[in-house]
């Protein structure tokens, strides 16, 4: 892993001072896709994949590291899936993997449960909300994105488990098989959907989307990379952006 990225991710995971009897310390207890909900109209893309030989082999390395005892985030990893039908998908934003400290990681990219730290990536994204002239944000009780979620904001990082203080730790293990097709399946969407790609590493999924749609990239609003150039993330002015694709096309924009 380049160090530049190494370092990003480590700012991600401070300890959350909320208690585990909150629910903000739960992972994940066994490799049983059919105990994780997941909207109806994803469900084809998933199955097709658990079923597949890479969905196989990562059922099989999921259940070998959890007998070995690893603690593996987040408790629901179709989280996202449950939350933004594909029918609903208006906005994606694309993350890399789950945050890897203890009570983080709840299957939404960028998102925190309400009472826990808010990571450094998160407050600068609420840090461009607050700058942007042309948008009136919702104000946030805490670091929980599902808000956006039910608006048709999918949040779906490409690798959807990690173990607990190793970042990208299942990168590469099968998962980007699916969230892959799930990327494909977003683009084959008959509406033109807004992709916000943050990073090199949302980026390289650039391929994978269709040129009908308006794709917004700038650097990941990791503090190491928010305000480096060539597109720093504070000032990119991404959010009102898409409310104005959205609003030239006749839809409703996001309440962010």
């Amino acid at each position: 892993m380049p160090q530049g990225l190494q370092a990003d991710l480590a700012f991600e995971n401070l300890p959350s001072p909320a208690p585990e009897s909150a629910g903000h310390s739960r992972h994940l207890a066994r490799w049983n896709p059919a105990d994780w909900p997941l909207a109806a109209d994803w469900a084809s893309a998933v199955s097709h994949f658990l079923a597949s030989t890479a969905g196989r082999q990562l059922g099989v390395f999921i259940e070998q590291r959890l007998a070995l005892g690893a603690i593996i985030y987040p408790p629901q990893p179709f989280r996202a899936l449950e939350l933004t039908p594909l029918a609903d998908v208006r906005v994606m934003i694309l993350g890399q993997d789950p945050y890897h400290g203890p009570g983080q990681a709840q299957g939404l990219a960028f998102s925190v449960p309400d009472g826990a730290r808010l990571p450094p990536s998160l407050r600068n994204i609420f840090k461009e909300l607050a700058r942007d002239p042309d948008v009136t944000p919702e104000q946030p009780v805490g670091g929980s994105l599902e808000r956006w979620a039910a608006q048709g904001v999918l949040l779906l990082n490409t690798s959807l488990t990690v173990e607990e203080g190793q970042a990208a730790s299942h990168a590469r293990q099968g998962w980007e098989v699916l969230t892959d097709h799930l990327i494909a399946a977003v683009s084959a969407k008959p509406d033109s959907v807004v992709f916000m790609l943050w990073g090199a590493h949302a980026q390289a999924k650039r391929a994978l989307i269709g040129a009908r749609h308006p794709v917004l990239m700038a650097n990941h609003p990791s503090p190491l990379s928010a305000l480096r150039p060539p597109q720093p993330f504070l000032g990119c002015g991404h959010f009102s952006l898409a409310n104005a694709f959205l609003e030239r096309h006749g839809r409703q924009p996001v309440r962010w």
